[in-house]
């Protein structure tokens, strides 16, 4: 079939667009041409991979022209899920199936399909999230504050405490490739609540922390007790003390969870003595021997990806459910110390039961709270433990770390991928929950990758060794360009941005730990710093920004525009041109867009969208 019957992009072909509560009616329109012959029209739905149980008839609407007809059906689904659904026809010559062959638009397939999200009702975002700016912190690199205990109170004699702020992180695995010495350059809580005013200069309203309970290493994914602040950090009283010098100025907490696998080196399992015990390791008697799986007690344990120093968990375990979502629970626990909500470690690895029971504990606690998933893929089709997910359905998360749009921002901004980044952010916008919609985390790099900065000036983006890397002069300046740009997209896309600590003041890093290092301090890079202020000033000032609609306006040959609309048209739309080519471009705006102008005093900022030149629009 040439003729293209269906977009799903479109609401003269389905309305409403995009995700839908449940109970929400559904009209479906196909465009067919008479030429077809077309006898009958159904509509095929059911469950995302189960059969196709549901068929609904469509009526005949209309006659457009000579050449066109129109067809429509309405549908309500009435329960949470995910679904897919595709069109059958009959003509006389057999009819024959429509289905989404890529791009949301109909073809001739009779195994192809569309995505149909389904959400609860009740599925919304804490209100103080919409429109906000989040800053990811490593607490020991970011800022070293009056320490709140004795660096001999903290776990382990293995930990190097460093004096040299700002030195290159070490990296010294042994002959097994294993790290037996972390070194620690004390930054702490009461460090960051000594630059809140700098992070409000930036415009921050939510501040995410890796880990910061007691662990062996200084990332802290290896929790030794999550009911203790580690000493090198500070203790709860500084953990209250930061939290509400946030609250104070704007800036809510989210902490680190990391519930799929403890540390060897815990309270809970206690592999190497360190604690009164006993762990599971030490006794089959232990309370926490039933939360891990012993295929040979003690020495042969699943752990998380085959790293022994990791554990993992049995989520599904009462005990472990008890201590985690229980009335006493860890999560409960730290919003009322003064957190505002929890990132998920590797939330795709943790079962449903787990995310349910998490998730009503931390509202009950904390109606506002806000759970983050770390998801690097599609979010709202994702397959793991065994089954599609239901991370964006409401009940489990609110939203995600928006890895797939990062790395288009990359692309685009390197290479020039227009396509592939409107391609991502269309896929969001149709597949997604306004509510996650709005609440994304939206990076263009975390303690997970490489900074930002080196990632834009290597020719090859993805070092595979792990070793310091420093950018060329040349390099440099270039990366820095392409900085700019990326960071305007992640200030204006859906959702909002999250700024991985010194980003906005240049700092490179390869591979961890080399991504992880000390904030420069009096180092930094003025103009960047500067630039990354404008942005979130401008993003403060528009309301278009806060749950506003998005319209693609075109996305090729380097060249990516939209428009993003607020939920009150009286507070004006913003226009984003963002040229990723060595060279000027003019843009012709659409004729209902003639009537752009310039915003006061942020036409160097959005000017400077264009990497190494301007962009001009006309209309």
């Amino acid at each position: 079939m040439h003729h293209i019957p269906y977009q799903s992009r479109s609401t003269l072909h389905k309305t409403p667009f995009g995700a839908v509560a449940a109970g929400t009616e559904i009209t479906f329109r196909l465009v067919l041409p008479r030429e077809l012959g077309c006898q009958g029209l159904w509509l095929c739905w059911g469950d995302y991979d189960g059969a196709w149980a549901n068929c609904e008839e469509f009526e005949w609407e209309a006659l457009q022209g000579d050449w066109e007809e129109w067809w429509q059906c309405r549908l309500k689904v009435e329960e949470p899920g995910l679904y897919r659904y595709r069109f059958s026809y009959d003509n006389r010559q057999g009819g024959g199936w429509i289905g989404n062959e890529g791009g949301g638009i109909a073809r001739a397939g009779e195994e192809s399909y569309w995505q149909l999200t389904v959400y609860e009702k009740e599925f919304a975002l804490p209100q103080w999230v919409s429109g906000g700016i989040m800053y990811q912190i490593f607490p020991d690199r970011f800022f070293r504050g009056e320490a709140a205990a004795p660096p001999d109170a903290a776990q382990g004699s293995e930990r190097l405490l460093r004096e040299d702020w700002g030195g290159e992180p070490f990296w010294n695995p042994d002959a097994r490739g294993r790290i037996a010495e972390y070194d620690f350059f004390g930054g702490n809580l009461r460090g960051i609540a000594a630059k809140v005013g700098y992070l409000q200069s930036l415009g921050v309203t939510c501040i995410y922390l890796n880990p910061i309970f007691l662990a062996s290493s200084n990332h802290r994914y290896d929790t030794a007790d999550y009911l203790r602040i580690d000493p090198l950090l500070g203790d709860e009283e500084a953990l209250r003390e930061l939290c509400a010098v946030c609250r104070q100025a704007g800036i809510r907490i989210i902490l680190d969870g990391v519930f799929s696998h403890t540390g060897a080196d815990s309270v809970y399992f206690n592999k190497f003595h360190h604690f009164p015990g006993p762990g599971a390791y030490e006794s089959r008697e232990s309370p926490y021997y039933g939360w891990y799986t012993f295929r040979k007690w003690p020495q042969d344990y699943e752990s998380w990806w085959g790293i022994d120093i990791l554990p993992e968990l049995r989520e599904t375990n009462e005990g472990v459910l008890e201590f985690f979502t229980g009335s006493e629970g860890v999560a409960r626990r730290w919003l009322r110390a003064g957190a505002a909500g929890w990132r998920l470690d590797v939330a795709d690895e943790l079962p449903d039961v787990f995310l349910d029971r998490l998730f009503a504990a931390a509202r009950e606690e904390k109606p506002d709270a806000y759970l983050l998933g770390e998801v690097w893929e599609d979010a709202s089709c994702k397959f793991s433990h065994g089954g599609r997910r239901r991370f964006l359905l409401g009940g489990q998360m609110h939203s995600v770390m928006n890895y797939p749009l990062a790395d288009a921002i990359i692309a685009f901004v390197r290479k020039g991928c227009a396509e592939r980044l409107a391609e991502v952010v269309m896929m969001q916008q149709e597949n997604y929950p306004p509510a996650a919609i709005d609440g994304l985390m939206n990076h263009i790099g975390t303690h997970d990758t490489l900074r930002a900065l080196t990632r834009l000036g290597l020719e090859d983006e993805r070092p595979v060794r792990r070793e310091p890397i420093r950018l060329m002069a040349d390099q440099l300046a270039s990366a820095l360009e392409q900085l700019k740009l990326c960071a305007a997209l992640q200030y204006t896309l859906p959702g909002n941005p999250c700024v991985y600590y010194g980003d906005e003041a240049g700092l490179q890093g390869g591979m961890d730990p080399y991504n992880r290092a000390c904030f420069p301090w009096g180092c930094e890079n003025g103009e960047l710093l500067a630039y990354y202020r404008e942005l979130g000033k401008f993003r403060r000032a528009h309301a278009a920004f806060a749950g506003g609609a998005f319209r693609l306006l075109s996305a090729a040959l380097g060249c990516v525009a939209f428009l993003r609309v607020p939920k009150n048209k009286k507070d004006g739309s913003v226009l984003v041109i963002a040229n990723a080519n060595p060279h000027k471009i003019e843009y012709k705006l659409p004729p209902d867009l003639g009537g752009v102008i310039e915003v006061p005093g942020v036409g160097a900022v959005m000017q400077r969208l264009a990497r190494r030149t301007d962009s001009r629009a006309r209309g």
